[in-house]
């Protein structure tokens, strides 16, 4: 039975390598741990590997400072890409103002302003021209606005101060050329005033009144003009009127009826007695919607009292 095992034993068993042993084979499935001498040369290159990191590196208060530092640059990220999201939004809303009108309609009133903005020096007179042909409305306003605003959020100050005027100037004409006319006739009064002779300033008034208001003089009325009243000789029924002439009373119920509207409001902005920059600026404002009202109380006083 021995002799049998010893015989498979040495059937079955590889022969060896040429350039291995048995002790070989053994050393490769059992390694030795690595020497001392190994283990130093390791610790060597690691601090050579760490060789120039700042002491800060070691320090765990350092470590914790940068992690807050980290976490405040993700604040500020976060915050500006808000802050961009929300001018996004913005922008998209200002376009979405325009969606409702026409596109043909729009775009005219885009030429329109385009077109305001490069004249520069003649913009009142295409203005003017613009008001004439009825293409000033209530979209070109809108179109106005919309690239003021436009101006404003991006601090563009020299657009913001040529956009506010251009408004305020069409805004102006639409009112003059929608107004009744008792309120063209003040406006043309007013702008007779140079701001220095208020004595020639109302003469030159009178003047316009007496142009505008048909004569209210009985005699006037009983003897249309044209009429010879030696001879008997013209003719006997005054003229038709056209439809806008303006009344004298028509005149004085509708600038009244305005001054009191503004009145009240006027008195109680001119009350405030705050002196920070805003609140003095605000009175300075109303200080000169004062002199205009003031104005306006002139030339209605002056229309009550007329006398051809």
């Amino acid at each position: 039975m021995e002799a049998k095992t010893l015989h498979l034993l040495t059937c079955t068993a590889l022969p060896p390598l040429a350039n291995s042993s048995p002790v070989s084979g053994f050393l490769k499935v059992f390694r030795r741990p690595p020497s001392l001498k190994t283990l130093l040369r390791s610790k060597k290159m690691e601090e050579r590997d760490l060789y120039g990191l700042p002491k800060e590196y070691y320090d765990d208060e350092w470590q914790a400072r940068q992690r807050e530092k980290t976490k405040e640059l993700h604040r500020k990220r976060q915050e500006e890409d808000e802050e961009e999201e929300r001018k996004v939004d913005e922008y998209r809303e200002i376009g979405l103002r325009l969606r409702d009108y026409p596109d043909e309609d729009l775009r005219k009133a885009k030429k329109l302003v385009s077109s305001f903005i490069r004249s520069a020096e003649e913009v009142e007179e295409k203005i003017e021209e613009a008001a004439e042909k009825g293409e000033l409305n209530e979209l070109v306003l809108l179109v106005i606005w919309n690239r003021l605003d436009l101006a404003r959020r991006d601090d563009e100050k020299d657009a913001v101060r040529s956009l506010d005027l251009l408004y305020r100037r069409v805004e102006t004409e639409i009112l003059k050329r929608e107004a009744t006319p008792a309120m063209r006739l003040l406006n043309e009064l007013l702008n007779l005033h140079d701001g220095f002779d208020d004595d020639g300033w109302l003469k030159a008034c009178k003047k316009r009144m007496i142009e505008t208001f048909p004569r209210e003089d009985p005699f006037s009325i009983l003897v249309p003009a044209g009429f010879d009243i030696d001879k008997h000789h013209g003719p006997v029924r005054p003229k038709v009127e056209a439809d806008d002439v303006l009344l004298r009373v028509d005149f004085v119920r509708e600038v009244d009826a305005l001054l009191q509207e503004v009145r009240y409001e006027q008195n109680k902005a001119l009350n405030t007695q705050g002196l920070d920059s805003e609140s003095v600026a605000n009175r300075l404002k109303q200080q000169e919607k004062q002199r205009a009202i003031n104005q306006v109380e002139a030339l209605l006083d002056l229309a009550i009292n007329l006398s051809w």
